[in-house]
């Protein structure tokens, strides 16, 4: 469909097509580059974090995440269902269990307590999720975790540039993996990456991304033997792409100022209406909103039909997220059957709603006298 408001659209600019063209005219070091280890460098910068290795994509990010801390057959991960699938599938890839915990209201993170209260013998690590530009309850996970001693893994692919009091979003756990999608607050079409401050992590992450190569250069411009040492796969990105990577984290303050201020603006209008609730963040935080989700008070009939109105009138929402436990896999083929009364009552009333950096006024009118225009004729 042509929509008339997409529901996200990539921001990028002359910087972006620069150093990409640079890259390949080049004419070499298309795969392994210098890009590579100054986009890494720059992500750790930004994090605050001492290593940041990239990926190919977020999910090969947390796959190979789970490997290095040696997670598998016989163990547990808690993860939440309101999330994307990559995030429950990761301990799967690994022979672990994904163990569904519920959310909280505030943010749609994992809710401690009903984390701590699926701990079990088995637990080995937790994996909260960072929704859609918003901290979760990070700081009270991390004491969980620090009192069961479990491995804190952020799942903070949609969360870039968010920070509590100050500290950045995949600074608080053990590590924390991040998502360059193309809805992503920056992107490279495709990508991801690991941030740690283990160093004995980031040399498992550096073999296992690489066939298990014990790389001291660059294997496509260098006559050495580098050996082996373990099983591994081909998870990297390549030098273009964190070309593009480079240019984008460049301009990331930017690119969050932007969507704060078009995030604000839609707020104002649609906080009016009493149907519905808008994103309303603790006090602490500092959301990015990679993702703009209001609430449909009264349930998924309605919710459904905003959707089905808005679609008429060429603005794009989408569903984020349908529990995973309810998937046909995880249900049908898996035989999970879980308690999650928060997760599923939400997941019935959130709507994503157009966000992105270069939202105009005009558009942001067109989306609130949309939404209200719709609970305007419902009540007649």
């Amino acid at each position: 469909m042509d929509w008339k408001i997409p529901l996200f659209k990539i921001y990028w600019d002359e910087a972006d097509v620069e150093l990409v063209k640079e890259a390949i005219q080049r004419g070499m070091f298309w795969a392994i580059g210098p890009n590579i280890e100054k986009l890494e460098n720059m992500l750790a910068e930004y994090v605050g974090i001492r290593y940041a290795l990239v990926f190919n994509s977020g999910t090969s990010a947390l796959h190979t995440l789970l490997l290095a801390y040696g997670i598998g057959q016989g163990d547990e991960v808690i993860v939440p269902s309101f999330t994307f699938i990559a995030t429950t599938n990761a301990p799967l890839f690994v022979g672990a269990k994904p163990v569904f915990a519920d959310i909280e209201e505030r943010t749609y993170g994992l809710a401690p307590e009903d984390v701590e209260r699926r701990i079990t013998p088995r637990t080995k690590a937790i994996i909260p999720i960072h929704y859609g530009g918003s901290p979760c309850f990070i700081r009270e996970l991390k004491q969980v975790a620090k009192e069961y001693n479990l491995i804190l893994i952020e799942d903070a692919a949609e969360s870039l540039g968010a920070s509590v009091d100050g500290k950045k979003v995949g600074s608080f756990g053990d590590a924390a993996i991040l998502s360059f999608c193309s809805n992503k607050v920056i992107t490279t079409g495709e990508g991801g990456a690991v941030v740690t401050d283990s160093a004995e992590i980031y040399e498992r992450l550096k073999l296992t991304r690489s066939h298990g190569r014990a790389e001291t250069a660059n294997y496509f411009s260098s006559t050495e033997y580098m050996d082996y040492v373990a099983l591994g796969y081909n998870f990297r990105m390549s030098d273009i792409t964190a070309a593009l990577g480079i240019a984008q984290l460049g301009k990331i303050d930017r690119v969050i100022e932007m969507r704060r201020k078009n995030a604000e603006m839609l707020s104002a209008k649609l906080s009016q209406l009493a149907e519905i609730e808008v994103p309303h963040p603790p006090d602490n935080s500092f959301h990015v909103y990679q993702m703009y989700t209001i609430r449909v008070k009264d349930g998924q009939e309605q919710r459904d039909s905003l959707l089905a109105y808005l679609t008429q009138k060429g603005i794009m929402t989408k569903v984020y997220f349908p529990p995973v436990h309810l998937t046909h896999f995880y249900k049908n083929e898996l035989r999970y059957n879980c308690e999650l009364p928060v997760t599923e009552r939400l997941s019935q009333q959130v709507l994503t709603l157009p966000m992105y950096p270069s939202l105009t006024e005009d558009e942001i009118e067109y989306i609130a006298d949309g939404v209200a225009a719709f609970f305007s004729q419902k009540g007649k």
